[in-house]
């Protein structure tokens, strides 16, 4: 049990990185700055870093090793992905709460202010998708066999690669459609399902939330 807790907790160890730099930020940060302005910046630090192991780990990986890093991450990545998606649809709430403050601040503060609001909704919206894309890939080799095909791509690749899956999951968040990749298996629609649905939700939350900002700086 010990040898197990240790290998999941290497397993995540980007992650828990992360989350230490963001919680370090917030708590190094001035108080003057207001409570929610130091949480949008603790939570920009943990996506961004986040983010950035992502891409290198997926950029990085050989085809071979994907079977590998799935199976060591399996029983923690469904709730990951959980977390991920909470806290990006959390960072909207917590911008739309800062919004109203938009209207008070002139100069230099409004400018951070939009800038901080700006790389919030950037970080968030990508990060989504390229987590969508590690699970729809790890879940790709978990589940195949010979008789089942979970992610089916026009090429039909023996073995897809990251990009494969990036591609996928960008055209969801994007278009909110699969585009020309079929899906083999319930569990694989069920999280294209889910994608889809809060890429909607996300997408529409960016277009109230443009507006209301260029509402305010007319104002």
């Amino acid at each position: 049990m010990p040898f197990s807790f240790t290998s999941h907790l290497f397993a995540r160890l980007r992650l828990l990185i992360s989350i230490a730099a963001g919680i370090l930020c917030y708590l190094l940060l001035p108080a003057k700055l207001g409570e929610m302005q130091r949480l949008l910046i603790g939570w920009n630090v943990l996506a961004w870093l986040y983010l950035w192991f992502v891409w290198f780990r997926m950029l990085r990986t050989d085809v071979g090793e994907i079977k590998r890093i799935a199976q060591m991450q399996d029983q923690s990545a469904t709730l990951v992905l959980v977390m991920v998606i909470v806290a990006c649809m959390v960072s909207i709430v917590a911008i739309m709460s800062e919004l109203p403050a938009l209207k008070h601040l002139n100069g230099t503060p409004r400018a951070l202010h939009l800038l901080l609001t700006a790389m919030t909704l950037i970080v968030s919206w990508a990060l989504l998708p390229s987590s969508f894309a590690m699970h729809y890939a790890h879940q790709h080799y978990l589940q195949r066999s010979d008789s089942v095909t979970p992610m089916i791509f026009p090429e039909k690749p023996e073995n897809p690669e990251y990009w494969d899956f990036l591609y996928f999951s960008f055209t969801i968040a994007v278009a909110s459609q699969t585009a020309d990749v079929a899906t083999g298996t319930t569990e694989m629609r069920k999280l294209a399902l889910l994608q889809s649905v809060i890429s909607f939700i996300f997408n529409l939350a960016i277009l109230g939330l443009s507006v209301n900002v260029g509402a305010g700086l007319l104002s």
